[in-house]
């Protein structure tokens, strides 16, 4: 008997402590919401789960159909009064966190950093052919994911007994957008993390850029690739035409990382996708007269290339193709999960799960061979006559696929026998419309496109789209005015937002906030990470989601204690290109700096079996941690070792590192031996959420 009362005294000193004795249910019907727009509060689901972390998951929403998912950790104890919200780039899968399949997944860096985790569906799934889920725009951007944090505010005090939690939002690409307007149009966060962020100029303009040089460079990119990597030529121009000079100038000065054209071949029009078809209706005349018959403009005098690359062919329609079909076929792939909610590839899964039933391709009497960046189906006859369906690619010359933005109701009026054209004139048109949308001059990439009076040279469009389009995602025309605290991450080698638009929004902000911008911003770049959120080739590039998970511990630092975190990024902007101080010691931001040398410089020529040495040379920015690990691959191939503690030189104060490896190759080639290196705040190696990480490599050519 006193055994007995011994466990049951010692389970109900645990009871207060485990926050999963509580129920939820029935609970939470005192919350109203302070947006009237969300009313009905409920918790339908409410259990321990453990994975991808063991966690107490409450599922639970209001009326209109805003959902969310929270996931607390378990005891009181483990609790430190925080919370992470993420904001994904457009409205889906209040769920989508669960699945995420890079590199660190946000609900077990939530957890085992004392935070409970937070997503929504921001009012609900947004499909762009589905005109039904289309919302007011402040709902999906920002107004949704502040009841659902206010709602669980109110959920932790019941379960903890707790004070108000600190929360933080965070999101990437469009997500940065909707981070960014909440962060201006509320006070509901205490700091947030807007990352791989844009500008209201960035659409459509950073992606047609980039479609033209892709178009008319095409197999050249090579070459421009391999001059700007280490050991190579330094001049990306080499070997190319009048036109294709201009346009990769153009590409350069508008912003596109010049290094980063490496994987050109898997580059594509990207988010414009779901944007074409809102620029021709908002700007009809630019597509259907003035870029072809307007002195002025490129398509009135167009060049060989322009030419070469349009597409007008009048054809018949054999066969309407479903999207299972076209599955099986292979003209399409299936939707993937592993694209929901990330940064990078979300746009991609909008709408997904409503089109398996609906038309993806016809099969036509005669299709053209590539449409290039992009095609309409234009329909000649019966229903619907006049109308454009936006395509996506032709293979086989007998297909065409669809794009997702395509409405289910225009899709359906397609049949066996009609008589269409496969027109890419719009798509051509628009790759130059950047020309044509010349901002205001803070905006200083368009200055190039300025004459002498400070006009511009090209003719001007009644209208400037991006603030439009960008607007629909920030819900408010978001100019820096923020309301909290904020550390944008952006990415030097960022192929979908430039990362000259992290400097706009700095200069805006500091534009509200004057001398007290200090106290409240900072905006770290990380060198050689692009727009995916993991990342993108493992020999050329880094993941930069551990920059983000450092920026919101260092915001609860920064509001709950006061601890100052880590300067600006030291870095100035030449021609759009973003480039970084090359004092790593005092560069600012959290990122290491690396150089990597051969010889005294960064190419070597060297016989077969002839050993090199390969010196590597680390700087650790003041005040960001120390080095927590190395690792090297002799062969560039991706393929990483770890560089052992006993090799490295080593500075007294920490801050600076150097070691030298060996290699060696036994047949002809081109070889980029590389170092990956990693910071850690306390130079801890296991702490997998928090390693910052960057490379540098040289060329090895032997014959």
């Amino acid at each position: 008997m006193k055994r007995l009362l011994v466990i049951l005294s010692i389970v109900l000193l645990a009871l207060p402590c485990h926050a999963a004795r509580k129920s939820l249910k029935g609970q939470h019907k005192a919350f109203v919401s302070a947006d009237t727009a969300f009313t009905g509060a409920f918790v339908d689901e409410d259990r321990v789960i453990d994975s991808p972390v063991r966690c107490r998951l409450v599922h639970g929403g209001f009326a209109d159909g805003t959902r969310f998912c929270a996931y607390f950790p378990l005891k009181k104890e483990d609790f430190q009064g925080r919370f992470f919200q993420y904001i994904t780039p457009s409205p889906e899968d209040e769920r989508a966190a669960s699945g995420f399949g890079f590199q660190i997944n946000p609900i077990v860096f939530s957890i085992n950093h004392g935070a409970y985790f937070l997503e929504s569906n921001q009012g609900g799934v947004f499909d762009p052919s589905d005109e039904s889920t289309r919302r007011e725009a402040t709902i999906g951007a920002y107004r949704a994911s502040a009841a659902c944090a206010e709602f669980s505010r109110y959920l932790a005090q019941l379960l903890y007994d707790c004070e108000r939690p600190r929360g933080y939002c965070y999101g990437g690409s469009g997500g940065a957008f909707r981070t960014a307007g909440g962060a201006e149009a509320t006070n509901v966060w205490d700091g947030a993390v807007p990352f791989v962020m844009g500008s209201p100029q960035a659409m459509p303009n950073v992606f047609t850029i980039r479609m033209r040089a892709l178009r008319v460079l095409g197999d050249k990119l090579d070459g421009v690739a391999d001059a700007m990597r280490p050991g190579g030529s330094g001049n990306p121009y080499e070997g190319l035409t009048a036109e294709q000079r201009e346009v990769l100038s153009d590409a350069t000065r508008m912003g596109f990382p010049i290094k980063a054209w490496g994987p050109w071949r898997q580059l594509d029009p990207h988010g414009y996708r779901l944007l074409h078809g809102a620029v021709v209706r908002m700007d009809p005349t630019y597509f259907r007269h003035d870029f072809w018959e307007t002195p002025g403009y490129a398509g009135a005098e167009p060049s060989p290339s322009l030419i070469r690359g349009r597409i007008q062919l009048r054809t018949r329609i054999r066969k309407v193709i479903s999207t299972l079909e076209a599955a099986e076929l292979g003209l399409v792939p299936m939707p993937a999960e592993a694209d929901k909610g990330t940064a990078d590839r979300a746009w991609a899964y909008a709408g997904a799960s409503e089109r398996m039933n609906r038309p993806a391709a016809v099969e036509l009497e005669e299709a053209p061979a590539s449409i290039g960046m992009g095609a309409d189906l234009v329909k000649v006859d019966g229903p619907n006559a006049g109308h454009r369906y936006q395509l996506v690619k032709a293979q086989d010359s007998r297909y065409v696929t669809f794009e997702s933005v395509n409405s289910k109701e225009d899709l359906a009026l397609l049949k066996e026998g009609d008589e269409v054209v496969v027109d890419n004139s719009d798509f051509l048109a628009v790759e130059t419309y950047y020309r044509h949308q010349v901002p205001s001059p803070d905006f200083y990439v368009w200055d190039y496109l300025k004459g002498v009076n400070g006009q511009p040279i090209y003719p001007q469009r009644p209208i400037l789209v991006g603030p439009i389009l960008s607007q629909l995602a920030t819900g408010i025309p978001y100019d820096g005015n923020i309301q909290c605290k904020v550390i944008v991450c952006c990415s030097v080698w960022d192929r979908e937002a430039f990362p000259w638009q992290g400097d706009w929004y700095r200069k805006r902000v500091e534009a509200h906030l004057g001398a007290t911008a200090a106290d409240n911003f900072r905006l770290w770049y990380t060198d050689r990470a692009t727009h995916a959120d993991a990342g993108d080739d493992p020999r050329e590039t880094v993941p930069y989601m551990t920059t983000v998970y450092q920026a919101l511990l260092d915001l609860d630092d920064w509001v709950a204690k006061g601890i100052v975190p880590p300067a600006n990024s030291d870095y100035s902007i030449e021609d759009g290109q973003v480039l970084l101080s090359a004092d790593g010691v005092n560069r600012g931001g959290i990122q290491p700096a690396v150089t990597a040398s051969v010889n005294g410089g960064d190419r070597a020529d060297a016989g077969i079996g002839e050993e090199i040495s390969v010196r590597f040379e680390v700087e650790i920015p003041r005040g960001i941690g120390s080095l927590a690990l190395i690792e090297w691959s002799p062969l560039g191939d991706g393929q990483y070792k770890a560089v052992q503690p006993e090799d490295l030189q080593v500075s007294a104060d920490g801050l600076h590192a150097s070691f030298t490896q060996k290699v060696s190759y036994d047949k002809a080639g081109t070889y980029f031996p590389t170092a990956r290196v990693y910071s850690e705040r306390h130079g801890d190696a296991s702490s997998v959420h928090t390693l910052i990480p960057n490379l540098a490599m040289v060329r090895i050519v032997t014959e």
